[in-house]
This record gives structure tokens, sequence and C-alpha cells, in this order.
């Protein structure tokens, strides 16, 4: 494949690969399922998990055994409790990867009414 020709996952998941992520933590939503079936092509491997602070957690115990670890889930949804792990891992200075979803582009402007956005896409 050309570089020319990767998608922003394709090229994600290749690099993380290259730093040495061979696991993926994650909550998988609507606004990241894209992301997610290019992770079940790539050769980082997904395990999901039952919430967000759960993936935060597991990545952050991933990380401090392996260096680094990644997490994945949609936007908004339960982002507190994704923010929590995720301030752990930084406050101990553990390298975690969080990767979000969003709606598209499109949806920015012309900002019709969808789940997990609060009727304000600014406000996540």
């Amino acid at each position: 494949m050309m570089d020319s020709e990767f998608t922003v996952a394709e090229y994600l998941l290749a690099r993380l690969k290259e730093i040495g992520v061979d696991h993926l933590f994650g909550v998988p939503g609507d606004f990241v399922l894209g992301f997610f079936n290019q992770v079940l092509k790539s050769e980082v491997k997904y395990v999901g998990t039952c919430n967000e602070l759960n993936a935060a957690y597991a990545a952050d115990g991933y990380a401090r055994i392996r260096g680094i670890g990644a997490f994945s889930s949609t936007f908004w949804s339960r982002r507190t409790k994704r923010d929590h792990g995720v301030a752990g891992a930084f406050a101990e200075r553990v390298p975690v990867v969080v990767i979000t979803g969003s709606p598209a582009t499109t949806n920015f402007r012309t900002r019709p009414l969808l789940h997990h956005t609060l009727g304000d896409y600014q406000i996540p």
C-alpha cells in the first residue's frame, strides 16, 4: 500500500504497533465503529472492556508493563469515567494513548440533534 493511500486509522494503528502497542482496549460505539473496523483488520488486537474506566485502567496497567498503552471509546459517552483513568496515568507519567471517535465534520457544520452531543457540538 502506498503512503498516500493510508487512512488516518491505518496510520495510527501502524504507528501504535511500531512503538509496541499489541493490544488496544476499548468500548465500541457508533462514532468510533469505523476505527474499530480498521483495528480488526490490523495487527493490533482488540480487547473489549465493560466500560471506559475499565478500558483506561487496562491501558494504564498494560503501559506499566509494556511501556505504552492505548484505548478507544466513542464521542462524549461516559467521558468522566474515561478521564479519571487517564488522569491517574497522567499523574504518574504512564504513557497512555486515548483514541475517541466523533460525529462527522459535516455534522459540526449542520448541527443535527445527535446523541452524545447535548445539542451543542462545542460542549464536549
